[in-house]
């Protein structure tokens, strides 16, 4: 166990105390404002050199010691997302429509303990760069940090981040080198036919039916093209073609989603849904235009980054408590694989907790986020600084 666990025990109430702020203070992607100006002012209280609007509304706080050129970068996200909480929690949202339903408070409240334990007692030789980033629900907020400079203005041999995990106890996190989240991308379909009335279909080349014949084959491209050993989701979201009982319509809209778990992977489902709506549509005599926005890569962990937090969290936690091996049970992204596109890193899910605290899914209006990780949490970031950074 970590040597100055108590430490972190000590200092959680207080964070816990800007956690329900943050919480009750639910703030959307590049709207950040508040929660900025909270951790600027924390990190300069800490005594860290803070530079504040990097991609919009994101924050970043620099602590050096000694005379090393190491670097190390720890990320939290800001975030909240549209949804109405449920519940009758005392620091539930305030504002209608936003609350933290995916734990972003908890996050920004452990890398804002780690901050104070790092200004106040940590031993290290190098440089520390907390990068606070915004709109990460929007799978934007890495990017427009990164196009902001992030990695020139501050340079990172290594870059960490941490999400709560709902139903895996607190005190087990998940540490997986390799693929770990999926690539996120959308698609736009659209189809031209020729429009005509509903009782004389031969004059017409129906974009509905073209539509839903595209529907139906763009299901095989999972089934039949992506190996049985590999995963992979294409979803279709929404369907939109005409508006009267008795009119054929010309055009039809079908909008999509891809994810997979290998970049590999993801070339192949745009290129077999590239060829399957042109083939089909063919079939069909329609013309289709494909708009395709590249949102998300997979998210990969590196190995060096993955070995050390591996060992960190095996000292503060124990051998038993850390999985290795990649869990099921869904495809979610993470704006966090474009920083890892740019720097060697490791992303960890860490336990939220079972049952009716911190069991809650993600993404739903009743979830809150456990405060009981807030020390754990923070004591991981603060150990794998001294590791990483290590004097010796």
């Amino acid at each position: 166990m970590f040597k100055n666990f108590d430490r972190f025990a000590l200092l959680a109430p207080e964070f816990t105390r800007i956690r329900r702020w943050i919480h009750q203070h639910p703030e959307l992607g590049f709207e950040e404002q508040g929660t900025s100006k909270l951790v600027a002012e924390k990190l300069r209280e800490y005594g860290f050199a803070v530079t504040e609007g990097v991609g919009g509304t994101g924050v970043v706080g620099v602590l050096k010691r000694g005379n090393s050129a190491r670097a190390i970068g720890l990320r939290a996200d800001m975030d909240a997302l549209p949804i109405q909480e449920s519940g009758d929690r005392p620091y539930r949202s305030i504002h209608d429509g936003k609350m933290h339903a995916c734990g972003h408070d908890g996050h920004t409240a452990i890398l804002l303990c780690a901050a104070r334990y790092l200004a106040e007692s940590a031993q290290f030789d190098g440089t520390v760069n907390l990068i606070f980033q915004p709109a990460e629900e929007t799978l934007g907020g890495a990017r427009r940090m990164i196009e902001d400079g992030l990695f020139d203005r501050f340079p990172c041999d290594e870059v960490y981040a941490l999400h709560n995990a709902p139903g895996l106890p607190v005190g087990k996190v998940v540490c997986v080198a390799g693929p770990l989240m999926a690539s996120a991308d959308v698609a736009e379909v659209h189809i031209q036919g020729k429009g005509g009335h509903g009782a004389m279909p031969q004059l017409t080349k129906d974009a509905a039916l073209a539509a839903a014949a595209v529907v139906v084959a763009l299901q095989s491209i999972v089934a039949r093209n992506v190996a049985p050993d590999e995963t992979a989701v294409v979803t279709v979201g929404a369907i939109h073609a005409g508006e009267a009982f008795n009119v054929i319509p010309d055009t039809a809209l079908i909008k999509l989603s891809t994810r997979a778990c290998t970049p590999e992977v993801r070339d192949l489902l745009e290129k077999r849904i590239r060829e399957v709506v042109a083939g089909v549509c063919a079939a069909h005599g329609v013309e289709a235009t494909i708009k395709f926005d590249h949102l998300i890569g997979v998210l990969v962990n590196h190995p060096g980054p993955t070995a050390v937090a591996q060992g960190v969290l095996t000292d503060l936690l124990g051998a038993d408590n850390v999985i290795s091996v990649r869990p099921k049970g869904g495809l979610g992204s993470e704006d966090f694989a474009t920083m890892a596109e740019h720097c060697p890193s490791c992303y960890i899910a860490i336990g939220n907790g079972v049952g009716s605290v911190g069991g809650c899914s993600v993404h739903n209006p009743g979830y809150d986020f456990n405060d009981e990780v807030i020390p754990i949490g923070a004591a991981y970031w603060a150990k794998l600084v001294e590791t990483v950074l290590n004097k010796v």
